[in-house]
């Protein structure tokens, strides 16, 4: 494999992006939905059961907060990450390609597809990440029963 060009973390950096607005579109949409739903709902001959539905309709609207405030935070964490800046050592905001995989390390967001490459979107905090940063090219990592070389760090 030949050195990627540094403007990989650049598509990366987007395709994040991208996760993240459609993560908050989704949760934006289902609170419209609950609070149209809670708008729709009329008083009905059984009291109970209206009260019961508006609670649950409360945790939900409640929980919807809490994913977008998340989402939020997680796009101000994004965006604080400057995909132009390279160092031979990772550290967030690097990627890193190695004999087992390709990674982001930025926020979990999955399984990303760059020219025919896979990478895989992850949290600084998760487990790998914390084995590798610190690490630079050449250096090797043992994590859940394989070994990384990594390869290059952009």
């Amino acid at each position: 494999m030949t050195k990627p060009p540094p403007s990989i973390k650049g598509l990366l950096h987007n395709q994040c992006l991208q996760y993240i607005d459609k993560c908050i579109d989704n949760v934006q949409l289902a609170m419209n939905e609950a609070m149209q739903s809670g708008n729709t709902e009329t008083k009905s001959s059984a009291g109970d059961k209206h009260e019961t539905g508006r609670a649950l309709l409360q945790l939900e609207q409640e929980k919807n907060t809490r994913q977008l405030l998340e989402m939020l935070q997680l796009k101000e964490k994004l965006l604080k990450v400057d995909p132009t800046i390279t160092s031979g050592v990772i550290a967030t905001g690097s990627a890193v390609l190695t004999t087992n995989g390709n990674f982001y390390i930025s926020i979990a967001a999955g399984k990303l597809e760059i020219e025919s490459e896979s990478y895989f979107a992850i949290s600084p905090s998760s487990p790998i990440a914390i084995r590798f940063l610190g690490l630079k090219a050449g250096d090797e990592v043992a994590f859940n029963a394989l070994t990384y070389q990594i390869r290059y760090v952009l």
